[in-house]
């Protein structure tokens, strides 16, 4: 997952030279030369967020993905697939409708609390994790300069397309803030503090 957001940077500021030895699937195309230079900046600070999101999802063992904090709060479990749930809907906001395979449709939100609330194991918790936050970077780098301005419908306010990418990012942030208190509260230190 982190090579192929790393691959998508790359691609965007064009060092093929240093691309990893196997590029996935879904890495992004033709449009990545022309990436708004905000995009490729929060591309950057989403890798970060992608690799220590992934890796406290590892590192919390399986038997405490049903803790929650409190009665009605989201379990850990729930908080990894809200941020999976929301790296497909967000880009569906901007055109780029979430794969049908997650069942997540922009006129339905009912259907992301669906996703949210399949009782997945620890590693397919991580692996869609990983899969979103492709999915999610794929999305961004379509975006050129040009289309930053364009308007887009976020959650019933017109606002410009990097208006959406900045609530993104900044959601990501957030959701890794409570998923670190989350794994502490659990004895589980993150695991780029070691």
């Amino acid at each position: 997952m982190t090579r192929s957001i790393t691959f998508a940077l790359f691609s965007i500021a064009l060092t093929a030279s240093s691309l990893p030895a196997q590029a996935p699937a879904a890495a992004p195309k033709a449009a990545l030369p022309t990436t708004a230079p905000i995009v490729v900046t929060l591309l950057k600070d989403i890798e970060g967020v992608s690799t220590k999101m992934v890796g406290l999802a590892k590192a919390i063992p399986a038997d405490k993905y049903d803790w929650r904090p409190g009665e009605g709060v989201r379990s850990i479990r729930e908080v990894m697939l809200h941020v999976a749930a929301d790296n497909y809907l967000l880009p569906a906001l901007a055109g780029t409708a979430a794969p049908a395979v997650t069942g997540i449709d922009l006129r339905d939100f009912k259907s992301v609390d669906r996703f949210e609330k399949r009782a997945l194991s620890r590693d397919s918790v991580v692996a869609e994790l990983e899969r979103s936050f492709t999915w999610l970077g794929n999305a961004m780098a379509k975006t050129t300069t040009d289309k930053l301005t364009g308007m887009v419908n976020l959650f019933g306010q017109q606002s410009p397309l990097q208006d959406l990418w900045i609530t993104t990012t900044t959601h990501l942030h957030e959701h890794l803030g409570q998923s670190i208190a989350y794994a502490r509260s659990n004895g589980v230190k993150p695991p780029w503090t070691r």
